[in-house]
């Protein structure tokens, strides 16, 4: 399939069209168009740059969007990628922005915003979905997902401390399991 700059960035438009919610539901997205439709990416390579993305400062979408681009096309694809994602938010924020003030009143617009969070909630659950079946594959990795839900439902520590936790526990975890292996 066609990989050019071209290509990519009109891919990454028509995602950057449809991600309503941010950057958190760009993995059904994704996966969807690049792997599913193109072929250019596997599902899981995808999951890995989103991870990734997640855990790296900035806005997600972008990130993941770089990661990808990248990956297709070198240099080239990254710029791609980040200009197709972004272009559509910027086009529609730019409009919206000339004429808000008018339209929030009516009852129709708030019909639209309630439609739209009810898409974000479900693009959320593919995105969780997707996610779990990679990450979830055993009773430990079960077992640090159900500390981090019960520290973030908690609510007293930062999401970026959760995540950071769960990391130094990952690599405690991966070095236990070498010196067993090591001393077996």
């Amino acid at each position: 399939m066609d990989k050019s700059f071209f290509s990519i960035f009109k891919t990454f438009f028509k995602i950057g069209t449809l991600l309503l919610g941010g950057g958190y539901v760009i993995l059904p997205l994704l996966t969807s168009e690049i792997a599913d439709k193109k072929g250019w990416l596997t599902a899981d390579e995808l999951c890995e740059y989103y991870a990734i993305s997640t855990s790296l400062p900035g806005i997600v979408a972008a990130n993941t969007a770089i990661f990808t681009g990248r990956k297709l096309l070198g240099t080239k694809g990254a710029i791609a990628a980040i200009t197709g994602v972004t272009f559509p938010a910027f086009i529609i924020i730019t409009l919206i922005a000339s004429f808000l003030n008018e339209i929030v009143h009516f009852k129709s617009v708030n019909y639209i915003f309630w439609g739209v969070g009810i898409g974000v909630i479900t693009l959320l659950f593919l995105a969780v979905k997707e996610m779990w079946g990679k990450c979830v594959v055993d009773k430990y990795s079960a077992f640090i997902f159900a500390g981090c839900l019960l520290l973030a439902l908690s609510g007293k520590l930062s999401p970026a401390v959760i995540i950071i936790l769960a990391v130094i526990v990952g690599l405690v975890y991966q070095f236990v399991q070498n010196r067993r292996i090591k001393n077996d």
